[in-house]
């Protein structure tokens, strides 16, 4: 096992700057990942780190070596590609034997690592096939076994699971989170959905224009958003943010709930007029507007199956939120800010 880390690394393009002095460090067998929408940076990022792009400035260390001028196959990376890159004309066994051939491996230690690799994934029964003739989350456990066949101190995955339906994409999480922990290899993975960010990491870097935002566990990321881009950018629905008296008001859509269903004290009550009903089995959302303190502020409520208070669209309603559920953000810089009282805010 080893650590990654990446020491005030920038990329240019030209005038655009792809990443901007990103600084990150792992944990020896922690799975981190980079979430971000498309053009953030993290793919940039992670070729950097696997030696396919040379930083424009700063560092970047494997296992406290600084590996800047190191050719990728001198780093002990393995990297997965979004479009698995398997060889056509080659059986699975070929396809996951030709990193080891190409180390000039003897053919019995060859064979004995690719039969342990494939065990690893559940395709042994595949070994014979060609890439055309497996589905495509067998070609995407192929990619991972030919990756790990090498045994590598770091895993670099972009977006592996991309190409795979929703059912399969789901089991193939789990799979590959799985096997992450067996084997306990430091693994780095590029994602823009966070459902697999969410599910998969150990800790998560949110990046935006090239810059990490936060990075923390799951659990902190959500509940406690360092700005108001990942405040917005994680969760489904996002959290809402509403103009309070001298700041930006945030709460999770599932912490607004009907006054009636949740009589709380320390919470903030305002009137919510319903526009727009979604049922969605295990939850409804509820799209409207505030009347006050913040009239016509656009707010969402998801409310579980366990609520079952009649709403409907065109009704106002009182709803609540906890004063703890309740987070605070500058509005100039969209950075978190220290909680006000709840008079100051939903007076």
């Amino acid at each position: 096992m080893a650590t990654v880390e990446a020491r005030d690394i920038r990329k240019s393009f030209g005038t655009v700057r792809a990443v901007d002095g990103v600084n990150l460090s792992t944990k020896e067998g922690e799975f981190l990942v980079l979430l971000g929408s498309s053009g953030c940076g993290k793919t940039t990022l992670l070729r950097m780190i696997a030696g396919l792009e040379k930083p424009t400035s700063g560092d970047v260390l494997i296992g406290g070596q600084v590996v800047n001028d190191l050719p990728p196959r001198a780093r002990k990376i393995a990297m997965v590609f979004q479009s698995y890159a398997l060889y056509p004309h080659m059986t699975v066994f070929k396809n996951i034997a030709f990193p080891l051939k190409a180390q000039g491996m003897r053919a019995d230690a060859v064979r004995q690592r690719v039969e342990w690799a494939a065990a690893l994934f559940g395709i042994e029964l595949l070994l014979h096939r060609k890439p055309r003739q497996l589905s495509g989350g067998e070609r995407q456990r192929v990619a991972l076994a030919r990756a790990v066949v090498r045994e590598p101190a770091v895993f670099l995955l972009d977006e592996p699971l991309s190409n795979l339906d929703a059912k399969l994409r789901a089991s193939a999480r789990d799979e590959l989170q799985q096997f992450q922990r067996r084997i306990g290899t430091t693994t780095i993975y590029v994602t823009h959905d966070q459902v697999e960010a969410m599910g998969l990491g150990d800790r998560i870097a949110v990046m935006q224009h090239g810059r990490v935002r936060q990075i923390g566990t799951p659990m902190e990321v959500y509940d406690e958003p360092a700005d108001t881009f990942v405040a917005a950018f994680l969760g489904s629905p996002p959290m809402n943010l509403i103009e309070g008296k001298d700041c930006l008001v945030g709460f999770r859509p599932e912490h607004f709930l009907p006054k009636e269903a949740f009589p709380m004290t320390e919470a903030a009550s305002v009137p919510f007029r319903v526009t727009r009903l979604e049922y969605l089995g295990a939850d409804r959302l509820l799209y409207g507007v505030l009347e006050r303190p913040f009239p016509e502020q656009k707010v969402i409520a998801k409310l579980p199956s366990t609520v079952t208070t009649s709403i409907r669209q065109g009704e106002t309603h009182e709803f609540v939120v906890k004063e703890k559920d309740l987070k605070f953000f500058d509005r100039d810089t969209g950075l978190r800010t220290a909680p006000r009282p709840l008079s100051t805010q939903f007076a």
